[in-house]
């Protein structure tokens, strides 16, 4: 193996956009700024929203609806 090939590996605060930091160790010299960490994501706060795909699937028969008529009607 190459001596001296690799990065230096340094502690690093890490801040979060909801206000949380904390302290890991990385290869960045600088601080590092993220817009979510597991103390505001939904998953770990256990605030996810479902979203339903039903309404959408309702949606797109009711628009092509007089298309599929029309066609069957040709035949």
């Amino acid at each position: 193996m190459k001596a001296d090939i690799h990065p230096e590996y340094t502690s690093v605060t890490v801040t979060c956009s909801c206000g949380n930091t904390f302290e890991t160790r990385s290869t960045l010299c600088s601080p590092l700024s993220i817009e979510v960490c597991a103390n505001c994501h939904p998953f770990y706060t256990g605030k996810q929203k479902l979203v339903d795909t039903g309404g959408r699937v309702q949606r797109f028969r009711d628009r092509y609806k007089a298309r599929i008529k029309d066609s069957t009607e040709q035949q």
